[in-house]
């Protein structure tokens, strides 16, 4: 039977079968409503399920977020991508923790601190920040998470890192090295108290600002005033050893809160209410007080 036979016989089966014929396309030609091959002709090449890109398909062009094709027979499930590394979770301290703190706080997702100490509040920030962006909240800082939060923040500068306190203090002024002497330093932001060149306690402390300076030199402490109410600025100072006119060494509550976002009007803070009256009780009137740079 010939090749026009047989689409005669082929096109008079569809129609009894029900099937509408199609009408003639552009170029004037009957178009069967089946696909049909006949023999000798070229087969069609075959569609795949991607051929064509519609909703909820993607082309398998290896672009970003596709894989692939597997092999023909090929039925292995691709394997899983490998978890992200844990840089620093709950119980780690260190100076990388402490940055990582300082970032969340300029992302607004923690206010304490930076402490260096990897706490229950920094993991729930970390957890907090994970949510917000899609990433799995385990509240550990991982690969992934410390890259997004690298991208989204500044590097921290030192009062950054320790703008609540906890810096090292730097070595002690050679003055210092005698006597009973609270051992101030501007450079390190700390106060040592010293007996016999020995270090009995250290604190992190705040200045005045530029048009209030604290005075640099040595001193002597002339009056002790246990909840002493500055007249001036009508602002508390417990807890206030004065050492030169009116400026004291005294606990701030303004810098416990703010740390060194602020700055006092000449005086020593401290930040420290338990350590600086610790301190209290023991400096008495006519120890020495050195500050310097």
């Amino acid at each position: 039977m010939g090749r026009a036979a047989i689409a005669v016989a082929v096109a008079g089966a569809a129609v009894l079968a029900g099937c509408t014929v199609q009408a003639p396309d552009g170029g004037g030609k009957s178009r069967s409503p089946v696909h049909i091959e006949l023999p000798g002709d070229t087969p069609s090449p075959a569609r795949t399920p991607d051929d064509g890109g519609g909703p909820g398909t993607a082309p398998d062009d290896g672009g970003p977020g596709t894989a692939p094709a597997a092999p023909p027979g090929d039925d292995k499930p691709s394997a899983a991508p490998a978890p992200a590394r844990v840089l620093w979770s709950r119980g780690d301290t260190g100076r990388d923790v402490r940055e990582l703190q300082a970032r969340l706080r300029q992302v607004a997702w923690l206010f304490d601190g930076p402490t260096g100490t990897y706490d229950e509040s920094t993991e729930r920030a970390v957890s907090g920040f994970q949510g917000k962006r899609g990433l799995p909240r385990t509240g550990k800082t991982d690969t992934v998470t410390w890259q997004r939060l690298l991208r989204m923040t500044r590097e921290p500068g030192t009062w950054d890192l320790y703008l609540m306190g906890g810096q090292p203090a730097d070595p002690p002024d050679p003055r210092c090295r005698a006597g009973r002497v609270m051992c101030i330093d501007k450079t390190s932001r700390t106060l040592r108290w010293m007996i016999d060149g020995r270090t009995v306690s250290t604190m992190a402390v705040r200045f005045g600002s530029r048009g209030t300076p604290t005075r640099e030199g040595v001193f002597s402490v002339y009056w002790k005033s246990r909840d002493h109410v500055s007249t001036l600025y009508d602002s508390p100072m417990p807890y206030a050893m004065f050492f030169s006119g009116g400026q004291a060494v005294h606990y701030s509550p303004d810098f416990a809160a703010r740390g060194y976002a602020g700055a006092s009007h000449g005086c020593v803070n401290v930040r420290d209410e338990g350590a600086i009256a610790e301190l209290y009780a023991q400096v008495r009137d006519g120890d020495k007080v050195v500050v310097s740079w």
